[in-house]
Formats: C-alpha cells, structure tokens, sequence
C-alpha cells in the first residue's frame, strides 16, 4: 500500500468526522425550540394509602374475609396451584409439597419433600391469617421461599382456595 491510498483513507475518515459533527450543529439551529418558563400543563401526584388487599395479617378480618369465600370458586381457582402441588388424599408431591390437610399443619412438614430453609426454619402453622398472607404474594410473606407463585390478589380467590384446602382434609376445621 503506497502512501497515496492512506492519505485517502485518513482524509475519508476526517471528512465523515466533519458531516457528522456539522449535521449536529446545522440541525441544532434548524430544529431550535426554547423551552417555556411555565409547563402547559402539570400532572397532580395523589397520595395513595398504603392499606390495600395486601394488608398483613393483624389488619385482616379474617371472619370477613372467609364470609366471602365459595368451596365451588376454589376448586376452579386452585387449577392454579394443582400444576405445582397434589391436593387428594395419599397423593404425592409434586414440584410442590402435597396439599391434602395442610391447615393448621406447621409450615414446611411434609417429611418427604425438599424446603426452602426459610419455610423449614419458619416456625408456625398454616393458619388462616398464615395462608391468606402468603396466599397474597408468597414472596414477600415468606421471604427467600422458593414458591415461584405471583400470588392471589382478589380476596374472594384467597378465601375461596383457602376454604378448599381446609376442605380437602381428614378433619377440615370450623370457620372462624
């Protein structure tokens, strides 16, 4: 390669650097707008309250919440979870523990299945409150569980599973 062809390449390249930075200066007088003092218009930011369906459970009336629940709705809302955990009687676990006569069964006690240790060193049972907050968002009830379920935001969903798997158990308990 002679000296010629590099002064070609080297001239080519400073020229591309001029167009484009001259194309940026053009342009800013071209398309030049002043901004206004005053915005046209503002957006009101309200405050919303913190106490939604996703209250914890000293704020939920667990009374209230089980009145709104159906065992018919919860069967057809439960599809939801029989892809991850079995829910007849001598069934087995499945990529979730087996469900049959989880109420008021401590957290994380079905020997042969594999826990998170946050559900193994939990600590309580799976009380009404209990399985209406994680119910809610299991994540963020339980934190580091390995339950890679969204949740049950409406509280009818919530109760009505909640009803079921009370339900499907060999002593199901009274309502509160």
């Amino acid at each position: 390669m002679d000296s010629f062809e590099i002064n070609k390449i080297i001239a080519a390249i400073i020229l591309v650097v001029a167009i484009v930075f001259g194309l940026d200066k053009v342009s800013e007088r071209v398309f030049y707008a002043e901004k206004p003092e005053k915005p046209s218009y503002e957006v009101e930011v309200v405050a919303v309250s913190s106490s939604s369906t996703t209250s914890t459970s000293s704020e939920v009336d667990i009374k209230a919440l089980m009145a709104m629940g159906d065992l018919d709705h919860g069967k057809k809302v439960f599809k939801k979870c029989a892809a991850c955990h079995s829910i007849n009687q001598g069934g087995g676990n499945k990529i979730g523990p087996k469900l049959w006569g989880v109420m008021f069964r401590p957290v994380g006690a079905v020997t042969d299945y594999k826990y998170s240790k946050a559900l193994t060193s939990y600590g309580k049972e799976w009380s009404w409150e209990e399985m209406n907050g994680f119910l809610i968002k299991p994540s963020k009830w339980i934190k580091n569980n390995k339950m890679g379920f969204a949740g049950l935001k409406k509280e009818r969903d919530r109760a009505s599973v909640i009803l079921y798997l009370n339900q499907n158990s060999d002593n199901p308990k009274e309502l509160p």
